[in-house]
C-alpha cells in the first residue's frame, strides 16, 4: 500500500492512498536483493524478519500471511490441479488444528468496570451472571468440539483435522464464505494439506511458511512453472524454505 506520511494520526498510523498486489520479484528489485527457489520473505524484503517493508517513495509492502493460500490464487491453480488427477470431485483437505477456534479452546474471562469496589449486592448479582455465561460459554466450546470430531491425520507437530471438499469448490475465490467445518464452525482458514483420492499429487502450506509446495508429476510442475500467474520455483526434496 501507499501511504501519506505528511499525516500521521494519535498513533503514528499515516492514511492509506492506494493499495496493489506486488510479486515477491518487485520487492527484491526495489530492496537490491533477488528471488530464487528457496527465498523467503525475509530475504526478499532485505530484512532479517518477517515485517512490512516501507519504501522512501510512500509505498509500504507488506509480507504474505503465513500458512495461508491466497484463495485467488488457488483458484488458478485448480486449473492444472484438475488435469492432473483422475478424482477432481474426491478431495482430502487437511487443517490444522492447533488453532483456537478448530479446537474448542476459546477462553472467557470476566472485569469489574467502576471508580468503587462492588458492593456485596453487586457482588452477587455479577456472581449469578458470570455462573450463566459460563455454564453457556462451555456448552458452546462443547458443541464447537462435537462440531469438530471429524477425522484426524497425525502429522509430526501439525495434527490435521480432516475435510473432504472439490477443486470445484476451490476454484470460486469466495469458497471460505460459505464453508464450515463440521455443523457449526465457520472456517477461517486455507487448507494446510490437499490432495486428490488417486494421491496424484499434494499441496502443503505449512504453519510456519511463507510459501506453498506442490509436489506430482513432471507434467503438473512444468505447467505450474510455466503460468505467469504464479511466483513459482522448482525446488529438491531437501530445500529449506524455513
Amino acid at each position: 500500500m501507499r501511504e501519506d506520511r505528511s499525516i500521521a494520526d494519535e498513533y503514528g498510523d499515516h492514511p492509506t492512498l492506494d493499495e496493489v498486489r506486488w510479486r515477491w520479484a518487485d520487492v527484491a528489485a526495489r530492496t537490491g536483493s533477488a528471488v530464487h527457489p528457496s527465498v523467503t520473505w525475509a530475504s526478499a524484503g532485505g530484512r532479517d524478519d518477517e515485517s512490512d517493508v516501507p519504501f522512501p517513495d510512500g509505498w509500504r509492502a507488506s509480507p504474505p500471511e503465513e500458512g495461508w493460500f491466497d484463495p485467488v490464487v488457488l483458484a488458478a491453480l485448480t486449473e492444472h490441479l484438475a488435469r492432473a488427477t483422475s478424482t477432481p470431485d474426491d478431495l482430502v483437505a487437511g487443517f490444522w488444528d492447533g488453532r483456537s477456534d478448530l479446537s474448542g479452546g476459546s477462553m472467557l474471562a470476566f472485569g469489574w468496570q467502576g471508580d468503587d469496589s462492588p458492593t456485596a449486592e453487586e457482588r452477587a448479582e455479577v456472581g449469578e451472571w458470570m455462573a450463566e455465561h459460563t455454564a453457556a460459554h462451555g456448552r458452546d466450546q462443547d458443541a464447537v468440539a462435537a462440531s469438530l470430531s471429524l477425522p484426524r491425520f497425525a502429522w509430526p507437530g501439525r495434527d490435521l483435522i480432516l475435510a473432504a471438499t472439490d477443486l470445484s469448490t476451490l476454484a470460486d475465490p469466495t469458497w471460505l464464505e460459505h464453508t464450515r467445518l463440521g455443523p457449526l464452525v465457520p472456517l477461517e482458514h486455507t487448507p494446510q494439506m490437499l490432495w486428490p483420492e488417486d494421491h496424484a499429487w499434494v499441496m502443503a502450506s505449512e504453519i510456519d511458511w511463507d510459501s506453498t509446495i506442490i509436489a506430482g508429476s513432471r507434467s503438473l510442475v512444468d505447467a505450474v512453472l510455466a503460468d505467469e500467474r504464479f511466483e513459482a520455483f522448482e525446488v529438491a526434496e531437501d530445500s529449506s524454505l524455513s
